[in-house]
């Protein structure tokens, strides 16, 4: 990761960025996709959230998120410069499927999708999945958010259990920690980049 000069402001991508790369952040509802762009955005992240309310009683479930008080409804946006070429933009989709209009939009012109999930609800990725493939045919990796209570598989277990392609990168990642999300998202760059669908969307 690059940090900006002291005399260049962060606000700004430094002069010597030659490519920029568009990059979805997805996963189910409450996986760490809002807390993972924040962690790494070298700029205050735009989010669109709202407290939740009585009207996501049944609709949205909370089992296994305790303390978790609101949603993305829009997008997450937030921007990090990995190398002194090259510039990723972030856009993080909700995760509830009554939002999944929006996907099709912030899809336009993305190299891949880091997919975020979460061992204690892995069965919430499945439709995630779907949705991916069915909508956009991007190339994505996969990210392990640990957290402290979420149990311990291997990668060859998590492929089998999301019936993912033998080339599908899976990482482990604290979405808390900056080196850790941006980690995740080197790795989804260098497979994406590599990947033949990329070619169909520019850089």
């Amino acid at each position: 990761m690059v940090s900006a000069d002291s005399d260049f402001p962060a606000r700004y991508v430094v002069p010597t960025v030659a490519q920029s790369v568009k990059i979805l952040v997805v996963g189910a509802f409450g996986v760490g996709k809002t807390t993972l762009i924040g962690s790494v955005s070298e700029i205050a992240p735009l989010r669109t959230e709202e407290t939740m309310t009585s009207a996501s009683v049944g609709v949205d479930s909370l089992a296994g998120l305790d303390g978790k008080s609101t949603t993305t409804v829009a997008m997450d946006f937030g921007r990090i410069t990995v190398t002194p070429d090259v510039v990723l933009y972030l856009f993080g989709t909700p995760g509830q499927r009554r939002f999944w209009d929006l996907w099709e939009g912030l899809a336009d012109g993305a190299v891949g999708a880091l997919v975020i999930v979460d061992t204690r609800r892995l069965e919430d990725s499945f439709e995630v999945f779907d949705q991916l493939e069915t909508r956009t045919g991007m190339p994505f990796a996969v990210a392990v958010n640990e957290f402290p209570d979420a149990p311990r598989y291997d990668a060859d277990q998590l492929r089998t259990a999301l019936d993912l392609l033998p080339d599908t990168p899976i990482v482990l990642c604290d979405a808390r920690h900056k080196e850790s999300s941006a980690g995740a998202l080197i790795t989804l760059v260098e497979h994406a980049l590599h990947h033949p669908a990329s070619q169909k969307a520019p850089a």
